[in-house]
Parts: C-alpha cells; structure tokens; sequence
C-alpha cells in the first residue's frame, strides 16, 4: 500500500491528499529516509510523521484494506511517540495563552506572579 494511502486509512491525515502534501514536503520518513507519497509501505516498516509541530513515531503491524475506525487502528500500527513530545507541545500552548500584545504597557504585578509560577512548575 502507498505511504499516503495507509496514513489515511489509519486516521493520521484527514484526507489523502493532506498526507500527499506531508510526503512532498519532507515530512514524511520511512527507516529514517524521507519518502514520496508513491512509497510502497510493508509490515515492520518504521514511519516518522511530522506534524503539529510533533514528530509521530510508528510501527506498522499490518496493512488495512481500506480506512478503518478509530477503534482499530492500533491493529494496524504502535505508536512509539515519546511523551515528551506531548509536553513540549502543552509548554508552547502555556506560551501562546500568555503573549502579550506590543503596546499594552508594562507587566502588572499579577503578571509578574503568574510568570513566577510558570517558572516554578518548569522547574518541577
């Protein structure tokens, strides 16, 4: 089955043209080799994803024969993803929520404190 087509099927892309997109544009490895969304994918292959901002790590166990429900995708691959990923990604969203705009004046002592206590729950 075509790398585009398998990602698909196990729920990683909306669609198939996104996971064509992903493949064109590098971000899509398989063994550590950046493919085309033609790559025939196999049993045991190891696949690199790399999307919002998080590099996905697969396995695949075995090829589906068409796009499969949520509930079944772990049939068809294990996901090796770190959790420290998933914590980096929930650190930019803190850092995100906390932007101020240019403009809006110095930081109150509140904002301060709420940066203290950022501070202190990255250092736990």
């Amino acid at each position: 089955m075509r790398i585009d087509k398998y990602l698909w099927c196990v729920r990683y892309f909306k669609t198939r043209n996104q996971a064509s997109i992903a493949c064109k544009k590098g971000h899509v490895k398989v063994n550590g080799d950046t493919v085309k969304p033609s790559r025939e994918v196999y049993a045991t292959d190891k696949i690199e994803i790399r999307k919002n901002q998080i590099n996905y790590i697969l396995t695949v166990l075995d090829i589906p024969t068409n796009r499969v429900g949520a509930k079944l995708v772990d049939i068809y691959r294990v996901d090796n993803t770190p959790k420290s990923a998933f914590e980096t990604q929930e650190l930019l969203k803190f850092a995100k929520d906390y932007y101020r705009k240019k403009g809006t004046g110095r930081p109150t002592k509140k904002d301060r404190r709420d940066l203290d206590d950022l501070d202190l729950k990255n250092q736990q």
